[in-house]
């Protein structure tokens, strides 16, 4: 089993050499200067594209220390202190920051942005990105700097710090935070925002660059954590048992459900065009449910909330890994670090969603890398 770190954003061993990124897709250099979605200064000069008001927006608020490579800064803030730490973010300013686990899901989500800015140039219905960090403001001339290198389209930053982000996220409507701050993503999953814990795997699965692709867990994920307390306290028969009985009962919602009905949201403006076959975005469920004993109960609660999941694989107990390693997503959900774990070792970038009765239970103790 991969060795995961006691720090999320540390790799577990070796080095990711190379990242492959897609061309940018924030606007800057597409289609011609007349073109609707692009703003004109007074100068006639095109600019970006706006940002979508946050009402509007599937609001996807991501940690500095997921987005980029950050671990040798880490080290100087534990070792030396937060004013050498300071000093040598300033020191270091106009040294990028290489890409982390979270980039190419962000670069995915700009690609969309751009598919959909094509067909609905005045609509706001986009992924807006937030830089959500407890730097010190004097950092920020650094991460501007990083995110311009890298051509990423992200113009709202929230730096607390050392402060809590938790309630500019409710203020931003986030529809996920991602961070390598175990403690701080419970604390938005008890507020009610969607939220998870990223890891580097020790090696990196190249994924697509034209569709985003997100896999997510079923139960404490998708769905409550109720079929798994049967589970955990009476064993396999019992819980096959009462999936049965509730067959027409259906689920309560787990605390991933609410980005799964946005990416819903983003995927229907594209079947309106006629891209249901080519459609950008595209959504997985893998579980270690059985299809035939516990699955219909899964996917009836899908369909009663109105729900898409575009492949649904039901891997009765089977390891998730080498599924994902096939599927290629941008980034996997799931409740259990033992999955995470799993997921990592095939080179799938996994987050842990610290979620339901899963969290109660002993596990296996992780090493350093």
């Amino acid at each position: 089993m991969v060795k995961m770190s006691v720090d999320p954003v540390q790799v577990m061993s070796g080095q990711v050499n190379e990242l492959k990124v897609t061309p940018s897709s924030n606007g800057e250099s597409r289609g011609p200067w007349e073109e609707k979605e692009f703003d004109q200064d007074h100068l006639g000069l095109t600019t970006k594209p706006k940002s979508p008001k946050p009402e509007n927006a599937v609001t996807i608020a991501v940690s500095s220390r997921v987005l980029f490579r950050t671990e040798r800064e880490q080290k100087v803030f534990e070792q030396k202190g937060v004013e050498e730490y300071l000093q040598y973010q300033v020191e270091h300013e106009n040294e990028p920051f290489a890409p982390g686990p979270a980039f190419p899901f962000v670069k995915a989500l700009e690609t969309v942005n751009s598919r959909l800015r094509e067909m609905y140039p005045q609509s706001e219905e986009l992924f807006d990105i937030v830089l959500v960090t407890y730097n010190h403001a004097h950092v920020g001339i650094r991460l501007i700097n990083t995110i311009n290198h890298h051509n990423l389209f992200i113009e709202r930053f929230c730096m607390t710090g050392g402060s809590s982000p938790i309630g500019y996220l409710k203020a931003w409507h986030t529809n996920l935070y991602l961070s390598a701050d175990a403690e701080k993503v419970r604390e938005a999953l008890a507020e009610g925002i969607a939220a998870a814990t990223m890891f580097m795997p020790e090696k990196l699965t190249e994924v697509s660059e034209s569709q985003l692709r997100v896999a997510f867990d079923g139960d404490a994920v998708l769905f409550s954590d109720e079929s798994e307390r049967i589970f955990k306290a009476h064993g396999l028969d019992k819980f096959f048992e009462h999936e049965r009985e509730h067959e027409d009962t259906l689920l309560d919602h787990g605390p991933l459900k609410g980005f799964l009905e946005a990416l819903g949201k983003l995927q229907k403006k594209f079947y309106a065009k006629g891209h249901r076959l080519d459609c950008p975005i595209r959504t997985y469920l893998v579980t270690a449910r059985s299809a035939a004993s516990s699955g219909i109960r899964a996917l009836k609660t899908l369909r009663a909330w109105g729900l898409e999941i575009d492949e649904a694989l039901f891997l009765a107990g089977a390891p998730k890994g080498p599924m994902l390693e096939k599927i290629r997503p941008h980034i996997y959900f799931d409740d259990q670090m033992f999955h995470v774990e799993g997921a990592a070792e095939m080179g799938t970038v996994a987050a842990h969603v610290p979620y339901g009765i899963a969290q109660k239970q002993p596990c296996k103790k992780s090493t350093n890398a």
